[in-house]
Formats: structure tokens, sequence, C-alpha cells
């Protein structure tokens, strides 16, 4: 009988506790780094990405940071953008946001339990907007954020989801590699 040793199985003599605790992809994401041939948005079009952060830093601004980071999760989720997902969980662990949340972000509906009614609110916001050629946004999701947000701060929301989505058609477009943060470097 073989045992498969591939690094990545789960079968043979490695349980997924031992290959959890020791898999490093740091070796993964520089090959994948150095093999991105697409361009480099910031470099490419530096004004336009200084505007995109300006939106992004007005749009947070007096927003729950933890709201903040729910809010662009869900949209990474729903865009499939691992780049802004990784990075987004990151912040949302160092702000102090829960494992357990993180994991249910992505079901948030099934596990209300675990958010406020203003989170769940702001989630399905988010959804609304992010697949907003699915249907628009319903009178009914935006009555809801209505009524947990005052204007200000609902036209902050709905400026963060904007600017969340452009920042993950930006990634996507350019093929950023999840693991990486152009922030720190």
């Amino acid at each position: 009988m073989t045992t498969d040793t591939h690094p990545l199985s789960t079968s043979g003599s490695t349980s997924d506790s031992t290959f959890a605790s020791t898999f490093d992809p740091t070796a993964g994401i520089a090959a994948a780094e150095a093999a991105r041939t697409r361009l480099d948005f910031a470099k490419a079009a530096p004004e336009v990405y200084r505007a995109i952060i300006r939106l992004d830093t007005a749009a947070r601004a007096g927003l729950d940071p933890a709201l903040v980071e729910l809010i662009q999760i869900r949209a990474s989720h729903l865009n499939h953008c691992a780049y802004c997902l990784h990075m987004h969980t990151n912040d949302a662990r160092k702000a102090g946001e829960s494992e357990d949340r993180l994991h249910l972000v992505a079901v948030w509906r099934e596990a209300r339990h675990f958010f406020t009614p203003k989170e769940q609110a702001a989630l399905a916001l988010t959804e609304a907007v992010t697949l907003i050629a699915d249907g628009g946004v319903p009178d009914s999701v935006y009555a809801e954020a209505a009524a947990h947000f005052e204007e200000r701060e609902l036209a902050r929301v709905l400026s963060l989801i904007l600017t969340i989505n452009t920042w993950n058609r930006v990634a996507l477009a350019t093929g950023k590699v999840a693991g990486t943060d152009e922030r720190t470097g």
C-alpha cells in the first residue's frame, strides 16, 4: 500500500489537524505573485488609485469598524475576490472580530443570532447592491437598512459597499494574489 505524501493531501499518515498546523502558504504566495502578468493598477493609474483610497476613507469615516469589515467580507465573498477576502478577514481579526462571526458571514441568514439587526440590515443591503443585476435593490431591503441607519450613516454604508465592489473588481481584473497586501509593501 502506498501512502499519499502530497503536501495538500489529507489522506495517508498526516492528519487534518497536523496539516492545518504545519501548512505554510508563503512559498505558494510568492510563486503566484512572481507569476503575475497583469498590470500594477496603483502604478499604472496612481491618480485613480488614490481617488479610490480617498472614497474608501470617506465612506468608512464614522462607521463601526466591525461593521465595515463585515460589509467588505460579504461583498468579497459574493464577488469571489480571494485577495480582498483574505485582507479583510485578517483586518477583522486584528480588530478583535470573533472567528465564529467570520466563518458565518457568508451564511448570516442561517446564523442571524450571531449578528445584530443593524448588521443584518447592512449585510442584506450589501448583497442587494453587490448583486444589483439580479433584481436591483428591493424596497424592503432598503427600508430595513434605512430603519437602522441615520441618513448620513446610510450614505456612508452605501459608499462603502460601492467602494469594496470597486476594489474587488480591481483586484480580480489585475490578478491580485490572495495573501499579499499592497498596503504593507
